[in-house]
């Protein structure tokens, strides 16, 4: 109680600091930066990763780019070479023009490479960029080179594709925020006693978001995803405190002298169930950090402190609203277009045994589905966004006029002799799909020395350490024929050069399959594990949490499963998230149940009485923490154009919707099954054995 009646004492007080509060949280939002290219997520060690550091610090490039250049002559092709050379941090250009001017004789170049830099209306020109694929200054170069280019010339990268997400993502994030509160106001309007209450609600939600936002700058940036999905996630989570401490302010209305007393006896109550409440969804995000694929501790870490400060926001600024607003509060009431539970709780009750059936009869199909689901999902990062953008078009313009699909970069040891790099290269080039490799002993074509090809030339290609090989493909990003194209290169490339590194957005892609096949599993038992562990603390029952995660993951699975037998395909990441995200969030509703339960069933009443009371005091609290979470995400869902981003949004407002279904339906059947066993393995609840029936 202490700290309750410091809160009500110091209301005004802890308004005036969270408003100052908003200012440096503010500076640090705007100023904590967005990484928008998923693939620097994969762990360090890997030869992807290290390969691109390397071709950084050996040739002073990151970032690359292929332009197809459509219906120019040789002249505007010399010129917009020159152009591209000289744009901020553009390190080097080679296309056929750049190669064949470089005091080499046209006679002496290699036929083969003619045809591919040139075809009969297009010409490729190679960029490549001192600045890594994502950074600012490559996106800001990706940008003056489409000016450059003109309506031409079509840019095909990864860099450009995540120019692209930039600008989308930019657009778009303001409206998810908008469209998530205005959904939610609604929602919580209805079916809530009260039109003002989630107005106030929203503005302290909104303050913690803003303060969770802002303290991000201490990670030094942040992805895309999350930035996309935090602010939503956090007031579609939180909310549910937020009701809870206006429910009990209600009843405490009524029991005391005046509204700052009961607002005191409201925290003391809601600091105890929102705490509980509030353990499993953090055990949940904080599962996600044990992903070696680091995107998964990047969400994690960020929601699992907007949790924290929606908790911490609940019990001090939403109290202190409250009280200031009380008069309107109470003058704008209305009734709640929940009705009373009570025949619905005593119809599931009554009829246990078919509920039972369905959860074994839709077991198996569930866990089926989903399973196939998870090897269905998709990683190529630009089907997630539309394909009328700029770097969509250029890509099927590579395919089309080259029959280029991506561009893989082999890192061989400087010291490899040179006929040992020309039987590899001849080696790759004969691989299934790849279309060249040109490398300095490509452009020499076996006719002069490399010894002889101008300095600057073999600086673009040799380093003291390294050089490099340029290998295009007509195989698409993380397919399964170029993964194994992949493997195809690698073995060649070892046998060669042991320490030898294949780099490139399919390797990296490839890698990322690998990984996160690993991290799935492991963070659904981590997860599974946390969660577990908090039931059983907070119930006191070795069973219970058995019982209740086995109703939550039906849902999970049932939710995952859907996209197979819609025919559906997700996005990599989203089984991972939305598992620990549903299971975390939702797990409450049967934790609600469950603990009014055993408190029904201690009073005395049967195990059939004690699950339809308990049913009937949770389901109005249910139904609007669900719906609350459903119209969060399913409006962003509906609106958003970048895949990731509306199909995690809509798993986790169909997966509120089953979860809520299944512990409304499900949850009271096993209870009342399991009744016997539930209070022989739940402490304090053993006074009962002789009740059981």
């Amino acid at each position: 109680m202490k700290f309750s009646k410091a809160v009500v004492k110091f209301r005004k007080l802890i308004l005036v600091v969270s408003v100052l509060l908003m200012v440096p949280s503010a500076i640090g939002y705007l100023n904590t930066r967005v990484n928008y290219d998923m693939l620097t997520y994969l762990p360090p060690e890997m030869d992807t990763t290290i390969g691109q550091e390397e071709m950084m610090n050996d040739f002073g490039k990151g970032a690359y780019a292929l332009i197809v250049a459509e219906d120019m002559n040789r002249r505007d092709l010399a010129k917009l070479q020159t152009k591209l050379e000289q744009i901020n941090h553009v390190s080097t250009v080679i296309g056929y023009g750049t190669i064949k001017d470089r005091e080499i004789p046209k006679e002496l170049l290699p036929k083969e490479l003619s045809e591919k830099f040139v075809t009969d209306n297009a010409s490729l020109i190679a960029v490549f960029l001192d600045a890594s694929t994502s950074a600012d200054v490559t996106m800001d170069a990706i940008r003056e080179m489409r000016k450059v280019c003109g309506e031409q010339c079509y840019i095909s990268s990864l860099s450009a594709m995540v120019t692209d997400l930039k600008d989308l993502c930019e657009q778009e994030e303001p409206i998810y925020v908008a469209i998530a509160v205005v959904l939610s106001l609604l929602t919580m309007m209805a079916l809530l006693d009260s039109f003002l209450a989630p107005v106030v609600f929203l503005i302290s939600i909104g303050m913690m978001i803003i303060i969770n936002l802002g303290s991000n700058i201490m990670f030094g940036e942040i992805s895309y995803i999350t930035k996309a999905l935090s602010a939503v996630l956090q007031l579609a989570v939180t909310m549910d405190y937020s009701i809870f401490l206006w429910n009990s302010y209600n009843e405490q209305l009524a029991k005391r002298e005046n509204n700052l007393e009961a607002m005191e006896y409201a925290i003391s109550e809601t600091v105890t169930s929102v705490i509980g409440s509030s353990i499993t969804t953090v055990a949940g995000f904080i599962a996600l950090c044990f992903m070696s694929f680091t995107l998964g501790k990047d969400l994690g870490l960020v929601m699992a402190k907007g949790v924290v400060f929606g908790v911490i926001g609940c019990v001090t600024v939403l109290p202190s609203l409250i009280l200031i607003f009380d008069k309107p509060l109470q003058k704008t009431k209305h009734k709640a277009l929940i009705p009373d539970m009570g025949g619905a709780s005593d119809f599931i009750t009554k009829h246990n045994l078919v509920f039972v059936l369905m959860f074994v009869a839709a077991l198996y199909p569930a866990l089926y589905s989903y399973n196939k689901a998870k090897e269905e999902v998709y990683f190529n990062l630009q089907a997630t966004m539309p394909q009328d953008m700029d770097f969509a078009v250029a890509n099927r313009k590579l395919t089309e006029d080259f029959d280029i699909a991506c561009t893989h970069i082999v890192m061989v040891s400087a010291d490899t002799p040179s006929s040992k790099v020309k039987r590899m290269s001849d080696e790759m080039s004969k691989v299934d799909g790849v279309m060249y490799a040109v490398g300095l002993d490509a452009i020499a074509g076996g006719k002069i020395p490399t010894q002889i090809i101008p300095q600057q030339l073999r600086n673009e290609l040799v380093s003291d350490k390294w050089q490099m090989i340029l290998i295009n493909s007509s195989y698409a990003v993380a397919t399964d024929e170029v993964n194994t194209q992949i493997d195809n290169l690698n073995s060649i490339l070892k046998e060669y050069d042991p320490d030898g590194m294949l780099i490139g957005e399919a390797p990296c892609m490839k890698d990322m399959i690998e990984v996160t096949n690993k991290d799935f599993r492991i963070v659904n038992v981590v997860s599974i594990g946390l969660v577990f562990l908090i039931i059983a603390l907070v119930e006191k029952s070795i069973t219970l949490p058995f019982i209740l995660i086995a109703v939550i993951e039906l849902a999970t699975f049932i939710n995952l499963g859907i996209p197979h037998w819609l025919g559906q395909s997700m996005p990599f990441i989203a089984p991972t998230c939305v598992s620990t995200i549903q299971l975390g969030a939702t797990v409450d509703y049967a934790i609600l149940t469950t603990t009014r339960y055993k408190q029904e069933r201690n009073l005395g009443k049967d195990r059939k009485k004690a699950v339809a009371d308990a049913l009937r005091f949770s389901v109005p609290s249910v139904l609007v923490s669900g719906f609350g979470l459903f119209m969060a995400t399913f409006g962003v869902a509906i609106y958003s154009d970048i895949d990731i981003i509306k199909s995690i949004c809509m798993l986790i407002a169909r997966g509120a919707l089953i979860s809520m279904a299944c512990v409304i339906f499900i949850l009271p059947a096993m209870l009342i099954l399991f009744d016997y066993v539930i209070i022989h393995t739940t402490f304090g609840m053993k006074n009962l054995k002789k009740q059981t029936d």
